[in-house]
């Protein structure tokens, strides 16, 4: 299976950079998409919307299902999500929980998780509240500092051993599913330059989110490598395209978007360029 699925998602990478794929017979095996927002988002529209858990049909694996073409395709990954919701239920009895949707016989699983454990929504209310006010020194890591150590940091670091024993689970309910751990991309400029006041972070805080940012994937590497998992890289393909670029640059949508996409989220360029990681890390021998 790991071969096969290694074949149909080298042709298909290269598919998502060219022409448009010629029409493809359907694989005989199953896939699932897990995730939070970072998975369940994409163009809004015209692409069809899932509510409440707003998935687009245009998200990554949507388009990664498109070129693949397995047998069974089920994307269950929703807006708000966290770890938890794996196993729960999600607003109220609406969204069963996740990992509802692994059997036995599941192939294929990618999954991205663990920002709202932070919670993420929080972080950025915060900095970009206080950024907006302040947009000079850096308000936002002074607050989460103030302690005397970095509290988001920390909780960012918390997020490791959840999002461990969600690749467990994963595994505990599709034991010879191939896994995918997606990682978060660049939001922020890498060089730790700002865009005040198109995006409302204080000069001093743009280098400090662009960290955590950072530790929050090398904490879900660290994750993926320890539970067998494969950590697919979002981070590096999207520097230079972050939210203070230009419309048709920007892969990640500011607080205000310029595209029909949900703010500080991945527009369509966005899940392109994930989509094509994902089907890369398939590709990728070993």
């Amino acid at each position: 299976m790991r071969r096969a699925l290694a074949t149909f998602a080298a042709l298909a990478a290269a598919t998502l950079l060219l022409a448009p794929p010629a029409a493809a017979e359907s694989t005989g095996y199953s896939y699932v998409a897990l995730g939070d927002s970072f998975t369940s988002t994409g163009p809004m529209f015209p692409d069809q919307v899932e509510l409440p858990c707003a998935r687009s049909a245009g998200n990554y694996p949507s388009l990664v299902a498109r070129e693949l073409r397995p047998a069974e395709f089920t994307d269950v990954s929703c807006g708000g999500a966290t770890t938890e919701h794996m196993t729960e239920p999600q607003f109220g009895i609406v969204n069963r929980p996740q990992f509802d949707a692994l059997r036995g016989d599941t192939d294929l699983v990618t999954v991205g998780i663990g920002g709202n454990d932070i919670p993420f929504a929080e972080v950025v209310l915060t900095c970009g509240s206080m950024g907006l006010v302040l947009p000079v020194g850096s308000p936002c890591k002074d607050f989460y500092t103030s302690s005397g150590s970095d509290g988001l940091a920390a909780k960012v670091r918390a997020v490791g051993p959840k999002v461990g024993a969600v690749l467990r689970g994963i595994r505990d309910r599709a034991p010879g599913a191939e896994v995918l751990l997606v990682g978060y991309p660049s939001l922020l400029p890498d060089s730790g330059a700002n865009c005040w006041p198109l995006v409302p972070i204080a000069a001093g805080d743009a280098p400090y989110l662009r960290d955590i940012t950072k530790l929050l994937n090398r904490v879900l590497a660290e994750q993926a490598a320890a539970e067998g998992a494969v950590f697919v890289d979002t981070y590096t393909s999207s520097i230079g395209h972050d939210m203070c670029r230009p419309p048709g640059e920007k892969w990640v949508e500011g607080i205000l978007p310029t595209s029909p996409a949900v703010p500080v989220h991945p527009n369509g360029l966005g899940s392109r360029n994930q989509a094509r990681q994902v089907l890369a890390a398939l590709g990728s021998p070993g």
